[in-house]
């Protein structure tokens, strides 16, 4: 295990890679005028400084290699996706609400109202990839389980999205709810998802004796159920979308179970 000096300089090099990016994502924002590109660089927000934080340090451990592709694959498939549903898209619908209620100078205001706040939370929810990278313990079978539950998290998320876009593709499924596969299951794959593979990467930094950094996928999971996902996704959805309300009461909102009749 590094020294408690070589941690906090690396942890320091990773955050500020972390917060210029932000910096570099809220000055395209204002040009844009669409805070929204936001969600784009989130999972890059995180790996930028993990990665950086593995560069910093002098020997990273055991599992930089691997680790580093499995993270990597996450980040690559999430901005890729997103990046490619909102392409010519306006500003998302949560967003421009925020906007409006922190108008005038909003795009002075985002800078720590969006772009900040995103920068900090994606440090948090980096502290398990740096405390891998940064313990010399030996590879084990909790390792394997890590990287089981992650792998299966960025399938069951990236085979939900494609389902989605598939749907969304067709005109004739305008208006309608999509509750075909994986949404047949559960309203939000894309979620759960992500949930698992947050908790799959600290049962890895759990191998590594870094049970501390539980932190992060706490962060996650209420930032998925209470915040920016679930919670906000669905809090006006029903009153836009009332065949929606069917779909609410007959699907769970997120731990996959088959449906209850409608």
């Amino acid at each position: 295990m590094i020294n408690g000096a070589d941690f906090l300089h690396a942890a320091l090099c990773g955050w500020a890679a972390t917060l210029g990016l932000a910096a570099a994502t809220w000055i395209l924002s204002v040009v844009k005028r669409d805070v929204s590109i936001v969600d784009s660089v989130w999972s890059i927000l995180i790996v930028l400084g993990a990665f950086t934080f593995a560069v910093a340090l002098p020997t990273p451990g055991p599992r930089a290699a691997w680790l580093t592709l499995v993270a990597a694959l996450w980040a690559a498939r999430l901005a890729g996706y997103i990046t490619w549903r909102n392409w010519g898209e306006p500003e998302d619908h949560r967003y421009q609400a925020i906007r409006a209620r922190n108008e005038p100078h909003f795009a002075l205001k985002s800078l720590g109202l969006i772009f900040v706040l995103q920068g900090l939370l994606a440090a948090i929810v980096a502290l398990p990839l740096q405390a891998a990278y940064a313990s010399d313990a030996a590879v084990n079978r909790l390792d394997l389980a890590g990287v089981a539950v992650c792998v299966f998290g960025i399938v069951f998320e990236a085979v939900g999205d494609g389902q989605l876009a598939r749907f969304k593709a067709d005109p004739a499924n305008r208006g309608r709810v999509m509750d075909r596969g994986l949404w047949r299951y559960t309203r939000h794959p894309n979620y759960f998802g992500e949930f698992c593979t947050w908790w799959g990467f600290w049962l890895i930094a759990l191998a590594a004796g870094a049970w501390w950094s539980i932190v992060s996928p706490l962060l996650m999971s209420v930032l998925l159920l209470k915040v920016s996902g679930v919670a906000l996704l669905e809090k006006d959805i029903g009153e836009r979308r009332p065949a929606y309300r069917d779909y609410v009461a007959r699907t769970s909102a997120f731990f996959p179970r088959p449906p209850r009749p409608s």
